[in-house]
Parts: C-alpha cells; sequence; structure tokens
C-alpha cells in the first residue's frame, strides 16, 4: 500500500513531465547568416522550394553560380532577382510616427524618406502604411500602386499620443500571412497606451515578419525589444539621415535573389539546414538558415507533427500545455481520492467474505482486483507528512499553536498536507495564467508559500478580538450565576451552554480538562495563554486570589468587567482618534510602491533602468531603506497603547 500511495503522489508530477522529456521545445526556423548574407524567407512548393537571399550591399554575386545544400546533401537550384520572377509574393508595411513630437523638421524629412523609399522599392513590392499617434490609422492597404501611396504620405498630419504598440500590431495584420513581410517601423518616443509590449512581440514573433525600426531618440529598450522579436534591428537616424536609412531598406529589397531548389527524396524531417552559396569577386558569398523545406516526408510526419532536429527531438509548444492540464488532472484526482468518504457498515456475510478473500483461505472466492482505498491513502499521507514534522520537532509546534490560534480543527499533518497542495496549485495557476513565464509562476508559489500562514493569522487576530469583545458580558454571565448560588464550575457550564464562540468552545475545553485532573485555575490559564489576552490574565489571577484568601468572586468579577468595558470605551475613542493619521501613514507607505508597480506595467521602458543600471539598483536600495525607516516612525506616531 506504501507503493501504491507513492504512486498516487507521483501521477500529477509524472503527467506534467511526460511531455518535456520526450523532447525540447520547438527548434527556431531562424538561421545565422554568413559574410553578411541571409535567408529571409523559405516557401516550400510542389517542386522543391523557394528561398529569398539577402545578398549584402558590397557583393557582386553571380546568380549563375548558385549552389544549395539541403540538409548536408546537395541539391539543383537556380537563382534569379527577386523582382524579376514574381513567383513569391513580397510586401512592406511602414509604420509612421504622426505624433506632435514629430513636427517641424523631423515630419518633413519623414515625409520626403518614405517618398525616397516609394521610388526606390521594387515594383513587385506590394507597400502599405500604418500611421499612429493617439490613435492608429491604416490609410493605405497593400498596393503596387505608388502613386496612391505617395498621396497618403503627403497627406499626414500630427496629432498627440504614441499608440507604438497598436501600431505594431495593425502593421502586422495588415502584412497578412502570405509570402515574404516586412515591416519597417519609424519613432522617435515611447508607447503612450496601456497595451503591453509582451502582446506586439508576441504578435510579431507569432507572425514570422521580419521587422525593423528606425529611431529617432537613439536605441530604445522597447524598440530593441521589438526589433528582436521581428529578427530585425534598429537603425538610430537623425532627422537629416531618414532618408539615407529608408533608402538601405529599400536597396536591400531590390538586392534579394529568389533561389529555387530541390528537395532530397530521403528527408527526414520537414524543417532541415539550408546553405546557399554564391560566386562573387571578393570570393564566396554563403548564407544558412534551418528553415522549412516541405509540407510532410515520406514517413508521413506533418509540419505539426514531433520532427526531428539536427540537435535531436524537438516537440511542438502545445506540448508543454499538455504537460500543465496533466498535471491539474493528476492534482484533481488526488485530491478527490483523497477526500474521505463515509463506509457503509457490511452486513456480516460481507465481512467474512472480505476477510476470506484478503487471507486467501482454499475455497474461498477469488479476490477481487485492488482497488485503492482514499481513507487508506490518506492516512499514509498523513503518516508521511507526521514523519516529516516529527524530523521538526519546532516546526511542528508552531504550526499547531498557530493552528489552534486560529481555531482550526486541522492537525499539523493535515495542514502541511493542505499547504503543499496549495503550492503546487498555484504554480500551476501560475503557469497557465502567465503562459508559460517561470516568473508568475514563481510569484504565485511565494504566494502559496505565504498565503496560507497569513490566512491563519488573519482568523487569528480576528478570534482574539471577538474574544475580548465578549470577555466583559461573559464575566457578567459568570457573576450572576455565582450570585444565584451555583459554584464556578457550575457558571462556567452556564458560559459553555448560553455564551457564544469562541468563548464557548474555550470554556468547554477547560471543563474537559478539569474532568481529566487538571485544576480550574490552571485549564483558564491555558485559555489566556491560547488568546494572548492579558485581559482574561488578570480575570484568572483575581480568581486565584479570591481562592486564597476568600471574598466575594461575584462582586469582584464585576468590579473587572466594569473597568474593561471602561478601558475597550478608551481604546476605541483613541483609535477614532488616530484613525486619521494610520490613514495618512498608509498612503505614504504605500504610494511610492504602488505608483512603482503602476509605471512598471504600464510604462516598462521608464523604470526598467532602475533594474538594470546599478545606479538604479543604489537608489532602489535607498529608497526602500529610507520608506523603512519613515513607515516605522509612522507607525510609532500613531500607535497609542491603552
Amino acid at each position: 500500500m506504501r507503493n501504491r500511495s507513492l504512486s498516487l503522489l507521483l501521477l500529477p508530477l509524472l503527467g506534467w513531465l511526460a511531455p518535456v522529456l520526450l523532447g525540447v521545445a520547438p527548434a527556431a526556423a531562424t538561421g545565422t547568416a554568413g559574410d553578411g548574407a541571409s535567408i529571409s524567407y523559405a516557401e516550400p512548393t510542389a517542386d522543391g522550394v523557394s528561398l529569398l537571399v539577402s545578398v549584402p550591399a558590397d557583393a557582386d554575386v553571380d546568380p549563375g553560380s548558385v549552389a544549395v545544400r539541403i540538409g548536408g546533401a546537395s541539391v539543383p537550384a537556380q537563382a534569379e532577382p527577386a523582382g524579376s520572377s514574381g513567383t513569391v509574393q513580397r510586401s512592406a508595411v511602414l509604420a509612421i510616427d504622426t505624433s506632435n513630437s514629430m513636427s517641424g523638421e523631423r515630419f518633413e524629412a519623414a515625409q520626403q524618406a518614405a517618398r525616397d523609399f516609394l521610388a526606390l522599392v521594387p515594383d513587385d513590392v506590394l507597400v502599405g502604411v500604418v500611421t499612429f499617434a493617439g490613435d492608429v490609422a491604416t490609410p493605405q492597404v497593400l498596393t503596387a500602386d505608388r502613386d496612391a501611396a505617395r498621396a497618403v504620405v503627403d497627406s499626414l498630419t500630427l496629432s498627440r499620443g504614441t499608440a507604438l504598440h497598436d501600431a505594431v500590431l495593425a502593421a502586422v495584420d495588415l502584412a497578412g500571412s502570405e509570402g515574404q513581410r516586412t515591416v519597417l517601423v519609424l519613432s522617435d518616443g515611447a508607447d503612450t497606451t496601456s497595451t503591453p509590449l509582451a502582446e506586439a512581440t508576441a504578435a510579431v514573433t507569432a507572425s514570422g515578419i521580419g521587422l525593423d525600426v528606425i529611431s529617432l531618440q537613439g536605441a530604445k529598450p522597447t524598440l530593441r525589444e521589438l526589433a528582436v522579436a521581428g529578427d530585425g534591428r534598429v537603425v538610430p537616424a537623425t532627422s537629416r539621415a531618414l532618408a539615407a536609412a529608408f533608402a538601405a531598406e529599400a536597396d536591400a529589397l531590390d538586392r534579394q535573389l529568389l533561389v529555387t531548389a530541390g528537395v532530397p527524396a530521403d528527408l527526414g524531417a520537414t524543417e532541415q539546414t539550408v546553405r546557399v552559396t554564391l560566386d562573387s569577386p571578393a570570393g564566396p558569398v554563403v548564407a544558412e538558415a534551418f528553415v522549412p523545406v516541405a509540407e510532410s516526408v515520406a514517413g508521413g510526419t506533418g509540419v505539426d507533427e514531433l520532427v526531428r532536429s539536427d540537435n535531436g527531438w524537438s516537440a511542438p509548444g502545445w506540448t508543454m500545455w499538455v504537460g500543465v492540464l496533466g498535471l491539474g488532472a493528476g492534482l484533481v484526482a488526488l485530491a478527490v481520492l483523497l477526500v474521505p468518504r463515509r463506509q457503509v457498515a457490511a452486513d456480516p456475510a460481507e465481512r467474512v467474505e472480505q476477510y476470506a478473500a484478503a487471507t486467501g483461505r482454499p475455497g474461498s472466492p477469488a479476490a477481487a482486483p485492488a482497488r485503492v482505498d482514499p481513507e487508506q491513502a490518506l492516512a499514509q499521507a498523513k503518516e508521511a507528512a507526521g514523519q516529516v514534522l516529527r524530523r521538526n520537532r519546532g516546526l511542528e509546534a508552531r504550526i499547531a499553536a498557530r493552528l489552534e490560534s486560529a481555531g482550526s480543527e486541522l492537525k499539523a499533518p493535515e495542514w502541511l498536507l493542505v499547504h503543499v497542495g496549495i503550492v503546487v496549485g498555484a504554480g500551476l495557476l501560475g503557469l497557465l495564467l502567465g503562459g508559460g513565464s517561470l516568473v508568475v509562476a514563481l510569484l504565485l508559489i511565494v504566494l502559496g508559500v505565504l498565503g496560507p500562514w497569513l490566512y491563519l493569522g488573519i482568523r487569528s487576530s480576528r478570534r482574539r478580538k471577538k474574544f475580548n469583545e465578549l470577555l466583559p458580558e461573559t464575566l457578567g454571565l459568570i457573576s450572576g450565576s455565582l450570585s444565584a448560588g451555583l459554584s464556578l464550575s457550575q457558571s462556567v457550564d452556564t458560559v459553555v451552554r448560553e455564551g457564544q464562540e469562541p468563548i464557548a468552545g474555550e470554556f468547554r475545553r477547560v471543563l474537559a480538562e478539569t474532568r481529566l485532573g487538571v485544576t480550574l485555575e490552571e485549564a483558564l490559564e491555558g485559555v489566556a495563554e491560547r488568546f494572548d489576552s492579558k485581559d482574561f490574565e488578570w480575570v484568572v489571577m483575581a480568581i486565584r486570589i479570591q481562592r486564597q484568601v476568600g471574598g466575594n468572586l461575584a462582586e469582584l468579577l464585576d468590579t473587572v468587567a466594569g473597568t474593561m468595558r471602561e478601558r475597550a470605551y478608551i481604546r476605541r475613542q483613541v483609535s477614532t482618534l488616530a484613525a486619521e493619521g494610520k490613514l495618512s501613514a498608509y498612503v505614504l507607505g504605500g504610494l511610492p510602491p504602488l505608483f512603482l508597480l503602476f509605471l512598471f506595467m504600464s510604462q516598462r521602458e521608464y523604470v526598467m533602468v532602475l533594474f538594470s543600471d546599478p545606479r538604479g539598483l543604489v537608489m532602489l536600495g535607498g529608497a526602500a531603506l529610507w520608506l523603512a525607516v519613515g513607515a516605522f516612525w509612522m507607525s510609532k506616531l500613531v500607535k497609542v497603547e491603552v
């Protein structure tokens, strides 16, 4: 049974690890360029594969010298200028910043640079225009009509705001999904909308679009991330250099070669390493990349199935989600199995049959297949948790004291099992909410570790506060019972029957301890210790003194109850007078970190320098230190002991 319980506990973990052990994340389809050349686009066809090769500006290559190797095997190939065939669709989208910060010389230079781009870009390239300021507009869809595109550029106007991220999303959508697609972004500022940068970069990466950025304010982190997502670059340029930057982009499209090559018949996977070599007076120009070269292979493995790459097995990204869902299903199944179920009493005949089957007596019915007993599995899990706690007595004592103070009926081993389940569930939820992000998962795991303890602390505080509020009323009830002629034990029993929780439950425990031989004073002192109540300690002290020297206990308890009511009134009055100071302390102490969090979520590039630059880290450390000192002194000022 121990092995069976262990298997139940390992089931969710294996469900998560299985797809991960089958393979790693899918291999990237981007390659490395040699001698400045690169394979910009690959498209499998019925006859082979079509490749768009970008050639360096200083290389005078001979298309007739092309040589192609796919997966290490030489294949027949031919090359020609990309614009002369029109076999592969090429498109370029201009995303132009039209915010007010572009006014003056910048805007005029941007318009002239866009006109030069339209004049130099090859005729087969479809061009679209997206503009962005406070809002995003698409004044020109993809078209080969250069006059229409120039008219749009000439009619551009400026307005407030910079919706950079939304403009990237619109440009990706406008570029479509066919052929080689390029987005050229011109901007001089950071995004001012609520659209996160991660959404824009994810859209660029998923689309496979190439994205270059021409920046008028240097290489900002946001622009660099966009360029990295589009496997492109950031080109810092002044207003006067804009025309040259746009011309270089148009020239890059004009220098592309269309290479058509055959595909080996014995492909092992749909994606292969492709190497293109072209001769030039300065030496061979080489472009190499890992790209799709076929829709399927002889074994029937498609591009959406598990493929073999040069580095081993690789699995599609959805396998990670299968693993996460498998872990979740395993946790749910484990929780269902561990829920105690009421056992229906079997009649004597059934018990005899079960005993005979278990002992294997001759002539007994065949033993039924082994089934998982949820209660036995739960008991074994509790025993395992108990063994862990017995190795650390201090931890067990702290958990037990916290549970007792919060009024929980759980034992320390049971709480440990629940706590571990919450931590695992929080990690799973973090993976789902964060799209596989380990940062979000670790954040929720930390919340899962601290959250249950904070919950117990809140319950303990509320229970203690309720106890102190009911204490004067309880003392009055005991005093009235004593005045009616009842003994102190009988008065405590009256509180058990007529009092409110948590006092009724605690006094019930006092009576149970007295029946086991504990004196009444010691049992009441245990209540004072569990609730850390100074007021009740005075009550116990008064009862102990009265037991020793005699006197009217009912009158004494009335006096103590009256004193407690007066102290509670003063405490409420002081709390009311100090409420404004406390609110000010909360606002002053919480405003800096909350504002930093707001900036981090809305304008991340503005605050990331604090985390990436050593001077920013020093500033953060100093700010946290002085904020802690200020919060400490404000707490001392608004805290009044009564």
